[in-house]
């Protein structure tokens, strides 16, 4: 793919203080690869007043400081760096990556387990069993670079709590709708609290502070409290490289 295939990007206002860039073309691959690689690029040549840039699977939100800039010349310069690409540089998507994330399921670790199952018409075992055989793909990279995640497979969406949560420990895996989030950060939440990981999915100390971006492959694996507490558990790490 080049760069001609996505130089008509959409560009919409997303509230007062940020655009939503969308690539229009009808076949999905083109669209994912040519948001993420022109994700790339744009940071690359990020414009004045530009806040931050945060991924989904087939757009890009650019938040601006209102005060330093405006919604036009951010959407120009958005519109002029895809008109500018030189049509014969190929674009490349970084690879996706797989990861086997530990969880321990229990009552402790997962408050919300057994009135999501109770929601579903499931067992809890039953519930912890959809979640380990769903294959989750990071849509994007929410608050704090929690990854988000849809490819629940359960019989009907999970509800959120009807009163949130007000500190939910890191780790702690979460599920809503038909999609799970990891929280990195102790904070509140609305999510469907049902199960732990032992490892740490943001470490704001290292140069890269996630190993894992939108795109990316995730499967949990049920393990036992004992093994959650043996030496290793760290900073997460990709098992292995996606094949394309």
């Amino acid at each position: 793919m080049t760069a001609e295939e996505f130089t008509a990007v959409t560009v919409e206002p997303f509230g007062d203080s940020a655009v939503m860039v969308t690539v229009p073309h009808p076949d999905q691959v083109i669209r994912r690869t040519a948001i993420l690689a022109f994700r790339e690029r744009f940071l690359a040549h990020r414009p004045p007043g530009v806040l931050d840039v945060v991924s989904g699977l087939e757009s890009l939100l650019v938040e601006f400081d209102p005060l330093e800039t405006a919604l036009p010349h951010v959407e120009y310069a958005v519109r002029l760096l895809a008109e500018r690409l030189p049509v014969d540089e190929p674009l490349r998507a970084r690879t996706a990556l797989r990861f086997a994330v530990p969880v321990v399921f229990d009552e402790e670790t997962g408050p919300d387990l057994a009135s999501v199952a109770e929601e579903l018409g499931l067992a809890p075992a039953e519930v912890v069993e959809a979640i380990a055989e769903s294959t989750f793909t990071i849509s994007l990279l929410g608050a704090a670079m929690a990854p988000m995640m849809d490819g629940l497979r359960v019989p009907r969406p999970v509800r959120r709590r009807a009163e949130p949560r007000t500190d939910v420990a890191p780790g702690a895996i979460m599920i809503a709708g038909t999609n799970a989030i990891i929280q990195p950060f102790p904070g509140p939440t609305g999510w469907r609290v049902v199960g732990r990981t032992p490892y740490t999915v943001v470490d704001i100390s290292r140069p890269e502070p996630v190993s894992f971006g939108t795109g990316d492959v995730v499967r949990f694996v049920p393990v036992t409290r004992d093994e959650a507490a043996a030496p290793g558990a760290g900073f997460l790490l990709p098992v292995a490289e996606v094949p394309v």
